[in-house]
């Protein structure tokens, strides 16, 4: 087993398309074009998690399917940092030099399950960065969108996170994010854009890849 995360080597940037439709019922069903690569397979890791991502000038859309589960979610909306679900970190300026997040760096988690008075309805929020020297303004949880599914073996996910969530959000001048996701489920683990939950992918920039907003 190597002592350091081999993904710890590369800086990865990768594309994230365009998307032209617009939020409906059921969310927006990204293609395979805006699937993100399994970069955990670097480290030996197991993908479980079909993860992808897109933009357009209104915000962020993402998509997750998780397959392979035997057992019952787990969902809270009072533990929503330890809740299977789907956590993004994004920073507007892709610093990548700063260990400590500042105000252009947010945290946002989609839960399948967990909101309402059944606890069976997705749930989207926006959280505070440990250690940060400044987050931004909290979004209250109805501005971000969220669509999900259960399913016999997993459950699928879709949310957009409006421009105007996103401090500092301006693509025009900053066509890149800094940017990791982190897929935590009870059961299957952890499954991450590139280094795993042994390091602290949820509050230091530095260790985010990048997103490549494509015209």
């Amino acid at each position: 087993m190597s002592l350091i995360d081999p993904t710890m080597l590369f800086r990865f940037s990768v594309a994230c398309c365009r998307v032209s439709k617009p939020w409906g019922a059921t969310g927006v069903n990204l293609t395979p074009r805006y699937r993100l690569p399994a970069l955990q397979e670097l480290s030996g890791r197991q993908e479980f998690a079909d993860v992808r991502i897109g933009w357009n000038d209104q915000g962020i859309f993402v998509q997750a399917e998780v397959k392979g589960k035997e057992q019952a979610l787990w969902c809270r909306d009072s533990r929503v940092e330890d809740s299977d679900g789907l956590h993004l970190f994004i920073d507007t300026r892709d610093t990548q030099t700063i260990h400590r997040a500042n105000r252009f760096c947010h945290w946002f988690t989609l839960m399948p399950e967990g909101a309402g008075a059944r606890r069976t309805e997705p749930l989207a929020a926006h959280l505070e960065i440990h250690r940060a020297r400044e987050n931004p303004v909290l979004v209250r949880p109805e501005r971000l969108l969220v669509y999900a599914e259960t399913k016999k073996d997993g459950y699928m996910i879709r949310g957009m996170i409006p421009g105007d969530c996103l401090t500092g959000f301006d693509p025009s001048d900053y066509p890149r994010l800094g940017f990791s996701y982190a897929v935590v489920d009870r059961e299957l683990g952890w499954q991450t854009f590139s280094v795993g939950p042994e390091y602290p992918v949820q509050e230091d920039p530095s260790l985010w890849g990048t997103l490549e907003l494509e015209s």
